[in-house]
């Protein structure tokens, strides 16, 4: 096998981007706690200290929820407050929501398709990665570990900001970090040369962490490691650049060498195609490479609306795999009914911020019918 280079990034909570994706899923699980064939379809856009929220929730009692309240919280979690504007309590934030109960007779057709959706998921045979791309399961790993360095060494003075792009080597079983580069929010009196060593001890310890778990990783930490490469980075967030939930789609799946489909899944409840149809397009390639069917697969779902159960168009495994059975789509529950009613999680905004396929012990990555 010739050696290939995979590339993969990832941003940190306080990214402009996943504070709406974040924000967008807190309001998806305030619906859900109030009815649980709650509709929700909302889109949030952050700038400055300005939050805009849009779009639709229908639910009993939906006129409680408390939106301010919701935005500001995730703000405070990410890590605003005093030291990294906007601090959550000077925040403007500006609701244009279409809010009420369901219709009559709506919770009893929330098992059809309300639109149309062409849906993709991808699982390989390492269960060490959670089925995913070493590159995308190095990056998040990476990425957590960085993240966590604004609470550990508080002396560094880290916002709450940041991004991480790593280039892999892949040969036969045999990874290697080529490159690591990573931009990091930081106040501009503290110590950068600090910064560079608390980094390369970061990921030397991760990677030393993940090679174990992973056989043929390698630990070596790679020359070319790059820290606030276009220079000093105070100014991030929401005051650095504007944000939009739904912009981050491969950053939350699998990474750019797999393709993706259909539309945002954060800010979208479990009944809609979009978000159902993307989990279990993955929880299809999931049970594909688990029946030891295929090293690797790649499944194409399409959703039309009113259907109550995704259509498979495709199903895509290396040459030399055992040939999948036609009815094995059968084996798995692709219906809305089975999302919309198994899928809701209570810790949604973590997956918001962190991706839907980083933990083994959400619904949608357990693959069986039931």
């Amino acid at each position: 096998m010739t050696a290939r280079l995979y590339c993969s990034e990832f941003i940190f909570p306080g990214h402009p981007d996943k504070l709406s994706d974040a924000i967008a899923d807190a309001l998806v699980l305030a619906a859900y706690q109030r009815e649980e064939r709650a509709l929700v379809g909302v889109e949030v856009a952050v700038h400055r200290n300005r939050v805009f929220v849009t779009g639709r929730i229908a639910c009993k009692d939906a006129d409680t929820i408390d939106v301010d309240g919701i935005v500001r919280a995730v703000y405070l979690s990410a890590g605003y407050g005093k030291a990294w504007y906007p601090a959550p309590e000077d925040l403007v934030v500006e609701s244009d929501l279409c809010v009420g109960p369901l219709e009559e007779g709506e919770a009893a057709f929330r098992e059809l398709a309300d639109d149309q959706a062409i849906c993709i998921g991808y699982a390989n045979h390492l269960p060490q990665t959670n089925y995913l791309p070493v590159e995308q399961w190095l990056v998040r790993r990476l990425a957590r570990r960085l993240y966590a360095l604004r609470l550990e060494q508080p002396d560094l003075q880290l916002g709450p900001d940041g991004k991480v792009i790593v280039l892999v080597r892949e040969a036969e079983a045999a990874w290697s970090l080529e490159s690591l580069s990573c931009s990091l929010q930081q106040k501009n009196s503290a110590d950068d040369v600090a910064l560079h060593r608390a980094v390369r001890l970061a990921v030397e310890a991760e990677l030393q962490a993940a090679s174990t778990e992973l056989p043929g990783l390698s630990s070596t930490v790679p020359e070319q490691l790059t820290v606030n490469g276009a220079g000093a980075f105070e100014v991030g967030g929401p005051e650095g650049d504007n944000g939009l939930s739904g912009k981050k789609l491969v950053v939350d799946a699998y990474g750019p060498r797999v393709p993706i489909g259909g539309g945002a899944w954060s800010g979208k409840d479990f009944y809609k195609a979009d978000r159902a149809g993307g989990l279990h397009a993955r929880r299809l390639a999931k049970f594909i490479v688990q029946m030891g069917l295929a090293a690797e697969a790649t499944v194409t779902l399409q959703w039309c609306p009113g259907e109550r159960e995704a259509r498979v168009l495709d199903i895509h495994t290396p040459p030399g795999s055992i040939a999948v059975p036609a009815g094995i789509a059968t084996r798995v529950d692709l219906s809305l009914a089975r999302s919309g009613s198994s899928f809701p999680i209570s810790d949604i905004v973590d997956v918001a911020r962190w991706g839907h396929f980083e933990r083994a012990d959400v619904p949608w990555e357990i693959a069986q019918r039931i």
